[in-house]
């Protein structure tokens, strides 16, 4: 298992649940099938900035240094198009990377995923109302400015 992808499960653990101890979060990785020692717990705590809180570990918020999903929105979007559970967004070339890390930072709750290329993201949802739903929420997004 590697590094990246235990420390994405860990946040999804304490995303989904509060998690006292290093013991219990141990306990809900093995039920994903993922082994850590406590050192290794412990190491991706750090490196994950988790601290202890009342009502569990909780990740200190990341310093912000980019753009709004507004602002590159407003800037870059040029059309969208929803196919099922599936919206893609075209953007001018060589945007839709910055694009898709704005969505990205925003953590959505419609949002499983998202890939994107040159001048087209490709945004992951759910099912199709959860498409619909993101759909309007950026189209709000760049009629509000």
């Amino acid at each position: 298992m590697n590094k990246n992808f235990r420390q994405g499960q860990i946040l999804k653990i304490l995303r989904a649940k509060s998690i006292f101890t290093q013991e219990e979060l141990a306990r809900a990785l093995s039920e994903l099938d993922i082994q850590a020692t406590q050192v290794t717990l412990s190491r991706d705590m750090r490196e994950l900035a988790l601290v202890k809180t009342p009502e569990g570990y909780r990740q200190l918020p990341a310093e912000t240094g980019g753009p709004s999903l507004a602002d590159v929105a407003e800037e870059y979007l040029q059309d969208i198009r929803v196919a099922q559970n599936l919206v893609v967004l075209r953007t001018s070339p060589g945007n839709a990377n910055t694009l898709a890390i704005a969505i990205d930072r925003e953590e959505l709750e419609e949002v499983v995923g998202t890939v994107a290329g040159d001048d087209t993201v490709l945004v992951i949802t759910q099912d199709a109302s959860e498409a619909a739903r993101f759909r309007q929420k950026m189209l709000d997004l760049i009629a509000a400015r």
